[in-house]
């Protein structure tokens, strides 16, 4: 699995790195130190997960998401934020840029492995105090929206089966977790995924979250309780 470090401190690149290669099955294949080295060496490398800080020189690490997202050579290559901060501006402008996951820089060297893995392989990661407030925040949206008007146009191309799943991926629900709620093969889960996420446009699992929000598929008060710890 092939990583790419982007920070603008050489130290915890190092210490980063130190971490990743260590690690069976997990290799760094480039570094830099600001959004526009990010996009250069990710172009030239073309890594399966890119650990992207936030607040760089030149340009941060939000725009350097949405250039690296946006490039079709890159389309299977997902951003996984690792930030100091978890300001809520900053969670959702990386969401919106196409992030993958969002962790702070205090998580442990095994947490942060296992993100990794599960970032590359499709999944949605989210620091446990990030995950609340991002739940809170689509509850507002949609309320103030006034009960998410933008989801049944969304929704019109879907099966039934479709906005079943859609809301049980809202609700945090893995694919094994899905296929034992539905009684139905993960491999069926998984193709149910697939035509979502062609379906909505969506590249990832995040913005299925998202779009699940918008449609209002999601119970609020039951979501925190489902997600699963990072």
């Amino acid at each position: 699995m092939r990583v790419v470090l982007v920070d603008d401190e050489p130290l915890l690149r190092r210490s980063l790195a130190m971490i990743i290669d260590a690690e069976l099955g997990l290799a760094v294949v480039g570094e830099a130190g600001d959004g526009v080295e990010a996009v250069t060496v990710a172009r030239r490398t073309a890594p399966d997960v890119v650990l992207m800080d936030v607040r760089m020189p030149r340009v941060d690490g939000i725009e350097a998401t949405r250039t690296i997202c946006r490039l079709p050579e890159l389309a299977h290559t997902r951003v996984l934020v690792l930030s100091m901060f978890d300001l809520d501006e900053y969670v959702f402008h990386a969401l919106r840029a196409g992030a993958s996951g969002f962790l702070l820089k205090d998580s442990r060297p095994d947490d942060l492995l296992d993100a990794i893995r599960r970032t590359h392989g499709g999944e949605w990661l989210f620091a446990p105090s990030i995950l609340a407030r991002l739940v809170e925040h689509f509850v507002y949206k949609r309320h103030t929206a006034g009960g998410g008007s933008a989801g049944p146009s969304r929704l019109d191309g879907l099966t039934a089966r479709e906005v079943e799943v859609l809301g049980l991926i809202g609700q945090g629900l893995s694919n094994d977790e899905i296929a034992e709620h539905l009684t139905i093969a993960v491999k069926t889960v998984k193709t149910h995924v697939s035509h979502l996420l062609s379906k909505l446009a969506a590249r990832d699992r995040v913005q299925l979250v998202i779009a699940a929000y918008d449609a209002g598929l999601v119970n609020p008060a039951a979501t925190p309780a489902r997600h699963r710890r990072p």
